[in-house]
């Protein structure tokens, strides 16, 4: 194999590819990327058993064909540090040889053969879903997923496909996060009786991978693993095994609840004010609605207490509600601070319940208890 590649492209695909590839592992033949070099193209892969990725490289000049395996480590020092316009990759008898204008480097390379291989994206059904989106609905769910729980079930997010719509739903048992958007069904693919809970690591790498110039993403669920499909990379990611909660019944159907409108800035702010002399012990912080007012309030032993206030638009009866403020922190920090969301309490004992962009996304918190 004899390729000469463009140095910005090379360095835009090989992180991609990298993402997948683990740092530590005891099969050592993974920490490579492999690159296949075909008259059709050029491929890198990159895999640890449980995710894996295939990106098209482009800007490459095929001198001959052939496969190379390349150590992240060592291949990823090279490109950082070269500062040449294109770089020269050739496999010989005694490795993988990358050259620039006044640079040389030979490699130590495992046999490619043994590496695996990353599946193709061959299905027939999928949904189109905007790369926008996706990278949105991630952000916005996976924060609040539990990879600690031995309910193996909480650690990845609840994808669910319908023919114009997906919902993505991520929870460790006491918050849940879900997201809604449209989606379109290609040749009557659904997600139907199947629990496709996609894994966690894999959904931050995908929301990582997918770049800003994807315009759509194609994901066909199957019945043990997922695949994701963009204009120059496809994803694949084994699905978790479990029952997932029955989220609808998470979300309360209230009547009475009041319903507040806040900014997320004015509001973030106040509750890292109040967050100050939390610990990890004492997490709870009391949020008192009363009087046009919003009070929050924390006390710890070791540390002292807080009180902090802000203007509401309630003036009903007050309503205090404990919450871990972490769990508040974690969906503020995904929205915008000028964004207006809506929060929901009802009762002290009752969940607090967070909306966003016209109830598209939506936040539950279950409330701490107040002799914590």
């Amino acid at each position: 194999m004899k390729i000469v590649c463009q140095r910005d492209k090379l360095v835009s695909a090989f992180q991609t590819a990298a993402m997948f590839a683990p740092a530590r592992s005891p099969k050592a033949i993974l920490q490579n990327v492999r690159l296949d070099v075909t008259n059709e193209g050029c491929t890198m892969m990159a895999t640890d058993m449980d995710m894996g990725v295939r990106v098209n490289l482009e800007g490459v000049e095929v001198e001959s064909t052939g496969t190379a395996l390349l150590p992240v480590l060592h291949f990823g020092a090279i490109l950082r540090e070269s500062s040449d316009a294109t770089l020269k990759i050739e496999t010989t008898s005694r490795g993988t040889m990358v050259r620039g204008d006044r640079s040389e480097f030979r490699l130590q390379s495992e046999d490619p053969e043994e590496f695996p291989i990353v599946a193709l994206f061959e299905e027939t059904k999928y949904h189109n879903i905007s790369a926008a989106l996706l990278k949105q609905v991630i952000t916005r769910t996976e924060f609040a997923t539990d990879m600690e729980s031995s309910r193996y079930a909480l650690g990845g997010v609840l994808i669910e496909l319908h023919g114009d719509k997906l919902i993505a739903v991520g929870t460790d048992g006491r918050r849940l996060a879900k997201m809604e958007g449209p989606a379109e069904a290609v040749n009557g693919h659904t997600t139907g009786d199947n629990t496709t809970i996609i894994r966690t690591p894999s959904m931050r790498l995908f929301g990582r991978a997918i770049s800003e110039n994807d315009n759509t993403v194609q994901l066909a669920a199957r019945s043990s693993d997922v695949l994701l499909k963009t204009e120059r990379a496809t994803f694949y990611s084994r699905l978790v095994e479990g029952r997932f909660p029955r989220w609808r019944d998470v979300f309360p159907r209230r009547q009475d609840a009041i319903k507040i409108d806040l900014t997320v800035g004015p509001f973030f702010s106040v509750l890292r004010q109040a967050a100050v002399v939390t610990s990890q012990d004492s997490r709870g912080i009391d949020f008192t609605f009363a009087d046009g007012t919003l009070t929050l309030s924390a006390v710890t032993s070791d540390a002292g207490q807080s009180r902090v206030e802000m203007p509401i638009s309630y003036t009903g009866s007050a309503i205090t509600v404990t919450l871990d403020h972490r769990f508040v922190a974690d969906f503020l920090k995904v929205l915008s601070p000028e964004q207006t969301i809506v929060l929901e309490i009802e009762s002290a004992e009752s969940a607090a319940v967070f909306t966003a962009d016209d109830s598209a996304y939506g936040y539950v918190v279950m409330p701490l208890s107040r002799d914590r």
